[in-house]
């Protein structure tokens, strides 16, 4: 396989979830790549969409509140779409891990660091026990934990906030997978251990040569990992490009806001700028553009007529300030 050979593709994806109220769609027909080797960035405030589009492609889903509804998901030129759960377990932890938000929920508080890693090895390996232990004490090592002979045999409360996403991150490394998704993998950590695992992350991605989709809302942490960028906003991909892209020539409003309400490092007494108004609820999107009733720069359509994304010359953007006739509708990002 090529650098450039898809290793995650995702069509016309449609989440939806029963709610009391009725049907909500949560993910209203994305599309996304992510190629061998790279890191795509998923960025967007929370509602937007970012998480269930991931636990939709790990088959992780709250069902039978939440489904697909159509569309599909290629991992590795195969469809996972409709995998029974006894097909996914083969897949997940193995081939495709996944790296979760707060390590505390994720991990068993009964049970030590080692019987939590021993999981998968002995789910997708026929290694011995013997064997295990020393994989696993190998993989703690190798993502900076001290001591990895006495934390292997320690539970989950006995470990600081950076060493148990470090127990993280070792445990959706165990089987080498060819794709790791991490879900805003550094939210719950303190700056100077964000910096730290970040850092890991890249370096476990360049020893490894594994693709990453990396969810988050800091513009930060995407400038740092990623190669290309999709920006999600109520269910929808608005914006598509390479990371220089993104940040040198935002096409979209929204993406546009996110810059601007970011930090400046050089500005210390500026004020920060924020975006009005807040995502709609999934059950609440407006009829037009989902983003006119925050932006600046609507025009009478985006009231009323939903815009498709168009094909711009360096990234795809859904808006209706780009229509012209130069410009056809992409339909993959």
């Amino acid at each position: 396989m090529s650098k450039s050979s898809p290793i995650l593709e995702v069509k016309q994806l449609h989440t939806h979830i029963k709610t009391a109220g009725g049907i909500v769609k949560a993910v209203n027909g994305i599309d996304l790549t992510v190629n061998e080797g790279e890191t795509l960035g998923i960025v967007g405030e929370s509602g937007c969409g970012k998480s269930i589009t991931s636990l939709s492609v790990m088959g992780l889903l709250p069902k039978p509140m939440a489904y697909i509804e159509r569309g599909s998901i290629l991992f590795d030129g195969r469809d996972i779409t409709h995998l029974s759960e006894k097909e996914m377990r083969k897949l997940r932890g193995n081939e495709v891990s996944m790296i979760f938000q707060e390590p505390m929920t994720s991990l068993n508080p009964v049970f030590t660091i080692g019987q939590q890693l021993s999981e998968p090895l002995k789910q997708h390996t026929r290694m011995s026990k013997k064997e295990i232990r020393y994989k696993i004490i190998e993989t703690l090592r190798m993502v900076g934990i001290p001591r990895a002979e006495q934390i292997v045999d320690e539970y989950p409360h006995q470990l600081s906030g950076g060493m148990r996403q470090r127990a993280m991150i070792s445990l959706a490394m165990l089987c080498e997978p060819k794709l790791l998704i991490a879900d805003e993998p550094t939210t719950a950590l303190d700056v100077t251990i964000q910096a730290q695992i970040l850092q890991l992350m890249k370096e476990i991605k360049q020893q490894t040569k594994m693709a990453m989709m990396l969810i988050t809302h800091d513009l930060g942490v995407v400038a740092e990992m990623c190669d290309r960028v999709v920006v999600m906003y109520a269910g929808q991909v608005v914006e598509s490009a390479n990371v220089r892209s993104i940040f040198n020539e935002p096409s979209h409003p929204y993406t546009q806001g996110l810059l601007a309400s970011m930090p400046d490092a050089n500005d210390r007494k500026g004020e920060l700028k924020s975006i009005p108004g807040s995502v709609p609820r999934p059950d609440e999107v407006p009829k037009g553009c989902t983003f006119a009733p925050r932006c600046s720069q609507a025009i009478e359509k985006c009231w009323h007529e939903r815009p498709p994304l168009f094909t711009l010359r360096h990234q795809s953007c859904r808006c209706w300030l780009y229509a012209n006739e130069h410009q056809e509708v992409a339909h993959a990002t």
